[in-house]
């Protein structure tokens, strides 16, 4: 099947699927007819186990899609199916371009696909073919035409059989989602690599390819290795004072010191605020000092390891917040941002180890990035198959914390135990869950193409 062909055809069925439907379960199918036709027509193109993975997790973030609709679950599934596309006709790129990519072909697609000669094929028109199309099909309907038009003022019940009868068709939405599909389908089969990319890639490369270059190399022309390297240790050594100090005192306000309850949140916000700016920043400096020739450098050995112990500090620092904000849980509950706060700071230490594997095994700075792509799109993932709401609703139901009908309200899928918390302590119908139910009555009324699939499996009543 030609790239052309492809278009048309995700077209037709991506008009098929919205035409008269609002989000829903129709997202999916499309995502999984565009995965299953990238594994069968470019299945030569599977040469590792990665490709295998992100054909499974794009099918499982199809379903999850389809049972929640929700932000989190659509995410997971543009970027899995995004990906596979993307390692599976240029495997040879980084991952990590495909985000710049996606906004440029955004706008280039508008201009591209009036370029015909790109992705239509270059037909001949025999002259046989067009006589046969004048004489056959061009003729017949100008005269057919003309005596329609004729014979209708001299009959209205002969015009009437043309005429009288309406194609219940929504000609401007059925307009609006073919060129829609058509942008969306021609945007993924035939998106647009600059040579800028395929030129700039070697420097996203995870591993030095002038090694010989990057050991007599200092980052200022004012200062030689000798003292770059010096200075490079003094900063470290300062830094890790410091941040010993830091993180004694922090622990000390955290744990030693009495905070009344109604400031707790108040401080924990700040310190967590301060701890992220304290490890992005922290991967800053390993990335100033470790970005060429003290990778090689047999006269750094002293900086290296300060800057391990730079970095096992701030995963201890790190440590220290987790505690705290399980201290914040313990008082007021779980909610959304709380869960976001643990996985920002899991994330964390995972870029502080990728950052000490780079340092251990001399990688790049792309190394980091490139990794982290793939940390930060298996938390996506993970956060689109989880039932988070369910999961608070449940936990702070079990200790009595954060069961505020208003907020229990505000949290996604959790309607049964949150309708059996409100019915068992006599508070349904008292509170603002209405738009809550509301919106469950709409998802299990609308056309199947439309639905969530979660909303199925609840009762139509409260």
């Amino acid at each position: 099947m030609k790239k052309h062909q492809i278009i048309l055809a995700c077209t037709a069925v991506f008009l098929l699927l919205f035409y008269n439907e609002s989000v829903g379960i129709n997202i999916s199918i499309f995502g999984v007819v565009l995965t299953l036709l990238i594994s069968y027509f470019f299945q030569e193109k599977f040469v590792d186990r990665s490709h295998l993975v992100l054909v499974m997790t794009s099918i499982l973030s199809c379903f999850a899609f389809a049972w929640y609709g929700d932000a989190a679950s659509f995410f997971a599934l543009a970027l899995s199916i995004l990906f596979l596309q993307f390692k599976t006709q240029d495997g040879e790129l980084k991952i990590i371009q495909v985000f710049p990519l996606i906004i440029l072909n955004g706008f280039a697609s508008v201009g591209r696909i009036f370029i015909f000669n790109q992705w239509l094929p270059e037909r001949k028109i025999h002259n046989d073919f067009a006589k046969k199309l004048v004489a056959f099909v061009v003729i017949p309907l100008v005269f057919l035409g003309l005596f329609f038009i004729v014979y209708s003022f001299g009959s209205n019940h002969f015009s009437s059989l043309f005429t009288d009868y309406e194609l219940d068709l929504n000609m401007p939405q059925l307009i609006g989602i073919s060129i829609l599909g058509f942008y969306i389908s021609f945007s993924f089969w035939n998106y647009w690599v600059p040579d800028t990319c395929y030129e700039y890639n070697p420097k996203l490369s995870n591993d030095f390819s002038n090694i010989s270059e990057l050991k007599n190399q200092s980052t200022f022309s004012f200062l030689d290795l000798d003292f770059e390297r010096k200075s490079g240790e003094i900063t470290l050594f300062l830094l890790n004072i410091m941040l010993l100090v830091f993180i004694g005192t922090y622990n000390y306000e955290q744990f030693f010191e009495v905070v009344e309850k109604a400031n707790l949140s108040s401080d924990t916000h700040e310190r967590v605020n301060a701890v992220i700016f304290s490890i992005l920043m922290a991967v800053g400096v390993i990335l100033f000092y470790f970005k060429g020739g003290f990778n090689f450098d047999e006269k750094a050995t002293t900086l290296k390891k300060l800057a391990k112990v730079w970095l096992v500090l701030n995963v201890v620092l790190i440590i220290s917040t987790m505690i705290k904000n399980t201290e914040y849980v313990s008082f007021y509950g779980l909610t959304y941002k709380r869960l976001g706060v643990y996985a920002f700071l899991i994330l964390a230490i995972i870029g502080l180890m990728v950052s000490f594997q780079k340092i251990q095994k001399q990688k790049t700075n792309a190394f980091l990035f490139n990794q982290m792509v793939w940390y930060f799109y298996g938390t996506i993932i993970l956060c689109s198959y989880v039932n988070w709401g369910s999961l608070i609703t449940n936990y702070n139901i079990s200790v009595n914390k954060g069961v505020e009908p208003v907020f229990l309200s505000g949290l996604n899928f959790n309607d049964d135990a949150r309708r059996a918390y409100l019915k068992k302590n006599n508070l349904d119908g008292k509170y603002a869950e209405s738009v809550r139910e509301e919106l469950i009555l709409n998802y299990q009324n609308s056309s199947f193409l439309s639905k969530a699939l979660y909303y199925e499996f609840l009762n139509h009543e409260k």
